[in-house]
């Protein structure tokens, strides 16, 4: 698959999030566990909206993962407990959108490596997944995932 890689300038987005630490293997549960959690929240909030859930992930030690889960909103709103109210920074971002199962979407981060490499951009070391869609909406074959690097 060839992707479409696009930069573009972006504000700031308003969050409510979880940071945790995780081996790949027990990602899926925990991030399972974590967008329940945020979803109840903000409905028994009800100030807010959630827009997508994403995963922010600010390492790559499969052992060892340092992320961030949790969804945009449609306006900033306190948080609690272990969830918290943040924001993705505005910027300059690059990002494309990667079609079929979460497990592979690796040639898309390579893909945008490579376009960061050419074009002479520095990722500030962040990468954020948006799940534009759900296992339990659509076969995994047609998930879409946005991946996304926040530039220096």
């Amino acid at each position: 698959m060839d992707y479409r890689i696009e930069m573009k300038e972006e504000a700031a987005q308003p969050v409510l999030a979880v940071r945790f630490r995780s081996s790949v293997e027990e990602l899926p549960d925990q991030l399972g566990r974590i967008y329940g959690n945020i979803a109840s929240y903000i409905q028994k909030a009800g100030s807010t909206t959630p827009v997508v859930p994403y995963a922010a992930y600010f390492n790559l030690d499969m052992k060892d993962l340092d992320v961030e889960a949790g969804f945009t909103v449609t306006e900033a709103a306190p948080g609690e407990g272990e969830i918290y109210a943040g924001e993705i920074a505005a910027g300059k971002q690059v990002s494309c959108t990667h079609q079929g199962p979460y497990t592979a979407s690796e040639k898309a981060y390579n893909e945008m490596s490579e376009w960061l490499k050419k074009n002479k951009y520095i990722p500030t070391g962040t990468a954020y997944e948006f799940y534009l869609n759900s296992p339990e909406e659509v076969p995994e074959s047609e998930l879409l995932t946005k991946i996304m690097f926040p530039l220096k």
